[in-house]
């Protein structure tokens, strides 16, 4: 029996990622405080990279919407984007800062600032004073202690009832109802301040479950009293504070610094650019690369790790610098797709996917996808995530264009809001007021967009108004209820 060998030879084509490939895709991803440390890593193992001191307005990119071209900007983007750098909150647009307000926050008094003033104020025995200490280091910034009392009495090798007398006097501390451990001792803390503390108040404290359900008939029969009784109470729990601690500040405000600066353009459309506070600004020294190849140029050894450092700086350079462009042309791109929310508001969200943004300015889907990750932009109606702007699209009843999700929930969120407690809206309601206006909408997509606002349902809602309205009614009824 013979056999045979052949050799064969095929073509087969692949896409292999090189080390650089792979980091320039993961650039695309960094927010600007990641991509920052990146930058410094570089810099302090690439002798051949350094910070620039200064850069031009005219070299941080820009782009008109409607215009493609990607050129220099008119000027007057440093000053503007040092204004709006520190954005307290997303929607909250306070541009043009105000340094001495933002310098102020150093100076304002903290809820442990607050505490230990009191406590060295306290008729405290050493021991008693060491273990006040001891409990404010465990407090909570919203007022709550969430310690193990016997533990901590077993670490500082002392009796649980000398803790739990010194916590009893911590908790007579201002604001009243910190030091609490759960929210029914907080509640109970400052309705014995109150004096308001009876066995009616007491069965309510003990019940916030039953509470929180909005069941009244089990309230009733847990504190023994009439419905205008139990009115009252619930009147007197809103006027609680259940975070005592919050009204202190504990430090700064978060604050999102925008990658993308949009503002109306004198000629129309919107004038976008990229935030130069968010670009690394890198320069290659090629002054001591060429001082440094000379000395070396025997060595081949040191000769190709300072080629390899030369290439590392060219290759960091060049990809963020197409990072920024690629970020601008993406956000062009959804102003343009986004026009009618910019003019009107998000009533005028249109559905909007990354295929759609990819097409338009012939990139890949990833790639839209990594650019608008932890990116924000800042418009003339707020700070929003580059991800906001994608939505799932919902259907029109009368065959027209499709409605964003964002903007019907938007809807939704309206229709609630102007509820009186006689008409309060059912999903399929909603549903069909929805249709009424041309979406196309099921009652169970209304049920899980109400969810996802966290909307109670309409049963809930009716018994909160009336008891809401009880209460206004009631003398003395204009007072907060902001509480539980």
């Amino acid at each position: 029996m013979e056999s045979s060998a052949s050799l064969l030879q095929r073509q087969k084509q692949s896409l292999v990622l090189t080390p650089q490939m792979m980091e320039s895709i993961r650039l695309l991803q960094l927010a600007h405080p990641e991509l920052h440390q990146f930058v410094e890593q570089e810099i302090e193992k690439n002798p051949f990279l350094e910070r620039a001191s200064n850069r031009a307005p005219k070299d941080i990119p820009s782009i008109s919407a409607g215009n493609p071209r990607i050129g220099p900007t008119t000027g007057g983007i440093s000053d503007r984007a040092s204004q709006w750098k520190s954005i307290r909150g997303k929607n909250n647009v306070q541009p043009g800062g105000n340094h001495a307000f933002e310098d102020s926050w150093t100076s304002i008094e903290t809820l442990h600032d607050h505490v230990a003033r009191q406590i060295a104020l306290s008729a405290f025995a050493p021991l008693e004073r060491r273990i006040a200490g001891e409990l404010a280091g465990h407090l909570e910034d919203t007022g709550y202690l969430p310690v193990n009392l016997s533990e901590l009495a077993r670490s500082l090798n002392v009796r649980e009832a000398v803790v739990e007398r010194v916590l009893g006097t911590l908790q007579q501390f201002d604001p009243p109802g910190i030091f609490a451990r759960t929210l029914s001792e907080c509640l109970e803390i400052q309705l014995r301040q109150l004096d308001r503390f009876d066995p009616a108040m007491a069965a309510l404290v003990a019940n916030l479950e039953a509470l929180a359900r909005r069941d009244f008939q089990t309230l009733k029969r847990h504190c023994g009293v009439d419905e205008d009784d139990l009115l009252d109470m619930l009147h007197e729990i809103r006027a609680l504070d259940p975070k005592p601690g919050n009204r202190f500040q504990s430090g700064g405000p978060e604050s999102i610094i925008p990658d993308v600066l949009v503002q109306p353009s004198p000629g129309g459309g919107w004038q976008i650019e990229l935030n130069p506070d968010t670009l690394p600004r890198l320069l290659m020294n090629q002054n001591y690369f060429a001082q440094v190849s000379r000395l070396s140029a025997q060595n081949s050894k040191d000769q190709s790790f300072l080629n390899e450092c030369l290439q590392n700086a060219n290759w960091l350079i060049r990809s963020l610098d197409q990072r920024a462009k690629t970020i601008l042309k993406v956000a062009a791109e959804i102003i343009r797709q986004q026009d009618a929310f910019f003019e009107h508001g998000v009533a005028h969200l249109r559905p909007l996917n990354l295929r759609t943004v990819a097409d338009a300015i012939n990139v890949h889907q990833s790639t839209v996808s990594r650019v608008t990750s932890n990116k924000y932009m800042l418009t003339p109606r707020g700070v929003f995530e580059l991800k906001y702007f994608f939505t799932v699209a919902i259907g029109s009843s009368e065959g027209g264009d499709a409605y964003s999700a964002e903007a019907v929930r938007h809807q939704i969120k309206a229709m609630v809001a102007v509820e009186s407690p006689n008409e309060v809206l059912s999903d399929d309601d909603i549903a069909t007021r929805l249709k009424e206006t041309g979406i196309d909408i099921a009652r169970r997509t209304v049920a899980k967009y109400r969810e996802a606002l966290n909307i109670p349902s309409s049963a809930r809602r009716r018994r909160e108004k009336r008891v809401r309205l009880r209460c206004q009614s009631s003398p003395g009824g204009g007072g907060d209820e902001s509480g539980s």
